[in-house]
């Protein structure tokens, strides 16, 4: 049916991939269904070829994986973890469950991601990591970010649930922070419904993070003969995936260009016909800055105020087409106030941002039909 008079067009449709069916029904069929099972190798090499990584593990989410590097960490209580106020819950909550304080950092209001010139502010004798977030695929000012780090000696790690395929000048997102975090969520470019990978940059840490995606154990060791027992060493929890799921992220991810091209598509429908109107109404359009290349993991529009943002979701659901809000500021969130703390300056352009922001549907069967439906019901709302 068209999304042009008795169906709704979906904010997201998880993509189903040609082989993906095929492959889970020979993960299953092998009788070989728990983790580190072929599929699980194929997924982590094909991953490793996107980004650059070298060592690759493929988690339950990426959540998990957030979780797993503040092991790494070996966090202690008060130890402080810089991290946007703009982002998942999880970027901040993995730290905090650790002992460790989230410190909040406002993102800038051009890519909307943290804002690196307010990050050495953040820094105290207690800060450990700098944990930045690509938001929508747009990679953070690494360089700048890269040096702060340095400078006072601490790990950089990059949440790039929205990066995969992303890159800033010219290298890969992922490749920068000693680890990285992906996510395979059904609302990402790739999934496997829930899942999500740690990739390992710092090669001191990969024996330990094996050792902590199996449940604290050296299994992975004693699989390829290195010991003839495992045994448990180490803290750590279930945090590896079914190769059942990584049947179903291989064949995305053996897809990987062709789902790109298609998102790609969209993403450039929406900004060139809706540039016109967005001039004419006061409406920001996403910013890409030259160094960087994005994914179109997603596309939105940041209206004047929050009463139009509002009124502008009411209109395009009158017209048949689900659109979102997204990230509330994590740092006047309950939990934000118990277990965090914002950075000198506080977090303005966050509750600016989150109160005006709405995200357009973008999924690679998105066909151009309903594009071309959503762009009218956009055209046809004007600012109050």
């Amino acid at each position: 049916m068209s999304a042009t008079g008795l169906r709704t067009v979906p904010f997201n449709r998880p993509h189903v991939t040609e082989n993906e069916l095929d492959y889970m029904a020979e993960a299953v069929r092998s009788g070989r269904t728990s983790g580190d099972g072929p599929f699980t190798r194929r997924a982590a090499a094909l991953l490793g070829e996107l980004t650059g990584a070298s060592n690759v593990l493929l988690t339950t989410s990426c959540t998990h994986a957030l979780d797993m590097s503040a092991i790494l960490l070996d966090l202690r209580p008060g130890d402080e973890v810089i991290v946007p106020s703009f982002t998942f819950v999880s970027t901040a909550n993995a730290y905090a469950l650790h002992g460790a304080v989230p410190v909040f950092v406002d993102c800038r209001p051009d890519t909307l991601n943290i804002d690196e010139r307010l990050i050495e502010a953040a820094v105290t004798d207690r800060t450990r990591a700098i944990v930045v977030v690509h938001y929508a695929g747009v990679g953070c000012a690494m360089e700048a970010i890269g040096e702060v780090a340095e400078r006072y000696g601490l790990v950089l790690i990059e949440d790039n649930a929205h990066g995969l395929g992303g890159h800033y000048q010219g290298r890969p997102l992922g490749s920068f922070g000693s680890m990285a975090t992906q996510s395979f969520h059904e609302t990402k470019n790739v999934h496997c419904g829930e899942g999500g990978a740690l990739l390992v940059n710092d090669p001191a840490l990969m024996a330990r993070a094996e050792i902590i995606r199996e449940k604290g154990t050296d299994r992975s060791r004693y699989f390829r003969g290195q010991v003839d027992k495992y045994r448990w060493v180490d803290i750590g929890s279930s945090y590896l995936p079914s190769d059942i799921l990584a049947a179903q992220l291989t064949s995305q991810l053996e897809s990987f260009s062709t789902l790109q091209e298609q998102r790609h598509a969209v993403w450039r429908a929406y900004h060139e016909g809706l540039a016109d109107w967005a001039a004419g109404n006061g409406v920001s359009q996403p910013m890409v800055p030259d160094a960087c290349a994005h994914p179109a993991h997603l596309y939105y529009l940041l209206f004047p105020d929050v009463a139009n943002r509002q009124a502008f979701i009411g209109h395009l659901a009158a017209h048949r087409v689900q659109a979102l809000f997204h990230y509330q500021p994590l740092h006047s969130a309950p939990a934000g106030r118990r277990y965090g703390r914002e950075a000198p300056g506080g977090c303005p352009v966050t509750e600016q941002v989150a109160d005006r922001l709405v995200r357009l549907p973008l999924f690679a069967d998105l066909g151009e039909t309903d594009v071309a439906h959503v762009i009218d019901a956009v055209s046809s709302y004007e600012v109050g």
